[in-house]
C-alpha cells in the first residue's frame, strides 16, 4: 500500500530510541524527508544513521531538549528551513518515574505535566501554522494504554498522559478540516525500557533469562507477545498518511489486544 508520504517532512520528537525512532523509521521508509531530536548528541547521531538508512529522503537531527520551549521553537524553525516545510508531526516523549500514589514528591508531579504535556502544547503550538499550511497536515501523540486503562505502580503516567488525550480529541474538532489529529497508546513494546525493566528482573533473579522474562511480560497479552516497536512506527505512518484520511480525533490501541475496554 502507497502511503503517498513521498516528499512530505515529518517532525518526531523523542526519537532517538524506542517508539519515537521506530515512527521516524516508518515515516523514512516511506519516503518522507524526517526530523529528529534527542538531548543526548551521540546517541542522535546513531538514530540519523538509523533514519537515513530506512528511506531515501532527507534526514535532519536536532539536538533539542522538548522540556525547553526555546529548544522547541528552534526545533521546528530548523525542520521548516531545512527541509522545506512541515507536514505531519508526530509527538514522543519519555516516560515519568514509576511509582504509587504516596511515592510521588509534588515536584515529580510538575516534572511529569511538564514532559508529557507541555511539551506536546508547546510542539504542536509552534508547529501549528506550517501543519495548517501544508495540504497534508496531521498530528500523531504517541501516548500510553494507560490513558484507557491504569497501569500498577504507574501513576504519573496513569493521570497526566490523559491531558494529551484530551488535546487530540479537542484539535481534531478546532484545527478541521487543515490538520487531522490522532493518538496511537501502545501497550508493551520491545524498547530500551522494557528491556532495562527484564534485565533488571534477572539481576534481581526473578527470572533465569530475558527470554523468561519476556515471557512474563506477555502473559496478559491475547496475542501472546510484546510488539515490535516498528508495529507501532508503521500505525503512526499510517495515520499520518492520505489513506488515513478519514480518520481523526481517534485513540488506537497498538497492544496485541490488551485493553479490556
Amino acid at each position: 500500500m502507497d502511503f503517498e508520504l513521498d516528499g512530505n517532512t515529518a517532525l518526531v520528537t523523542a526519537s532517538t530510541s524506542g517508539l519515537g525512532l521506530a515512527s521516524a523509521e516508518a515515516l523514512a521508509e516511506e519516503g518522507a524527508n524526517v526530523a529528529i531530536c534527542g538531548r543526548d548528541g551521540d546517541r542522535l547521531d546513531a538514530a540519523r544513521e538509523t533514519v537515513a538508512g530506512a528511506g531515501t529522503g532527507d534526514v535532519l537531527a536536532v539536538q533539542a531538549d522538548i522540556t525547553d520551549g526555546d529548544d522547541i521553537e528552534r526545533l521546528v524553525a530548523a525542520t521548516v528551513d531545512e527541509l522545506g516545510g512541515l507536514d505531519h508531526l508526530v509527538t514522543s516523549t519519555g516516560g515519568p518515574p514509576s511509582g504509587a500514589f504516596l511515592d510521588i514528591p509534588e515536584d515529580e508531579w510538575y516534572a511529569a505535566y511538564d514532559l508529557l504535556v507541555m511539551s506536546v502544547v508547546r510542539t504542536l503550538s509552534a508547529a501549528h501554522p506550517h501543519l495548517a499550511a501544508s495540504d497534508a497536515g496531521t498530528w500523531v501523540a504517541i501516548t500510553s494504554t494507560s490513558v484507557r486503562e491504569p497501569i500498577e505502580g504507574l501513576v504519573l503516567s496513569n493521570a497526566v498522559r490523559r491531558g494529551v488525550t484530551g488535546v487530540v480529541e479537542t484539535v481534531a474538532r478546532e484545527f478541521a478540516p487543515a490538520i487531522r489529529a490522532n493518538a496511537v497508546l501502545p501497550g508493551s513494546h520491545e524498547t530500551p525500557r522494557i528491556e532495562e525493566l527484564v534485565e533488571a528482573g534477572v539481576e534481581r533473579g526473578e527470572y533465569s533469562s530475558y527470554d523468561e522474562g519476556l515471557a512474563d511480560w506477555s502473559d496478559s497479552i491475547p496475542l501472546e507477545r510484546v510488539g515490535d516497536p516498528r508495529e507501532l512506527g508503521d500505525a503512526v505512518a499510517f495515520l499520518s498518511s492520505a489513506r488515513a484520511s478519514f480518520i481523526t480525533g481517534t485513540a488506537l490501541p497498538v497492544d496485541g489486544g490488551s485493553l479490556r475496554g
